[in-house]
This record gives structure tokens, sequence and C-alpha cells, in this order.
């Protein structure tokens, strides 16, 4: 069961038995913090992908690592492991 669904299932069994979250999370058997937790969303990397995308066409022969040092350069507060995992 994924974690969005499961989040509806505890917010079903709240709302119909008129229950609190910690009781119906510790009757699912569910983390009240997997419950909780709010995913961030890939939309805030979008500028950073886009500007990802026009350095590696500007220069193709430069790593990720150099990117890194060219985007810090720009302003961008980002470091080498999340310009990789973009890459």
């Amino acid at each position: 069961m994924t974690a969005d669904r499961k989040r509806s299932a505890v917010r079903h069994v709240t709302r119909t038995l008129r229950v609190s979250e910690r009781r119906a999370c510790t009757v699912l058997g569910y983390a009240r913090s997997m419950i909780r937790y709010a995913p961030r969303r890939a939309h805030a990397d979008d500028a950073l992908v886009k500007r990802l995308h026009e350095l590696s066409e500007a220069h193709p022969r430069l790593g990720y690592r150099k990117v890194t040092a060219k985007l810090r350069g720009e302003g961008w507060t980002v470091n080498k492991k999340r310009v990789m995992r973009l890459w």
C-alpha cells in the first residue's frame, strides 16, 4: 500500500469513527511520522533543471562538479550531491 493510500485510510478512519489520529495510526499499525510527512514537490527544482540544461548545452564537456561551481558562482545555493542527482 502506498503512503498516500495509508494517509487517506487514516483520514477516513478519523472522520468516520471520530477518533484521534494517534488512535487511528495505532489501530492500523502505521507510524504517525509517515502519516504527517508532507512530501516535497519536484517543481521546486524546475528552475535549477532548466539552468542545468542550459549549462550542459553551452558547455558539454563539463561534469557535474564544474557545473556546481558555475551555479554557485551565479548565486545558486546548491551542493554537488543535488546537482549530481538532477544531472
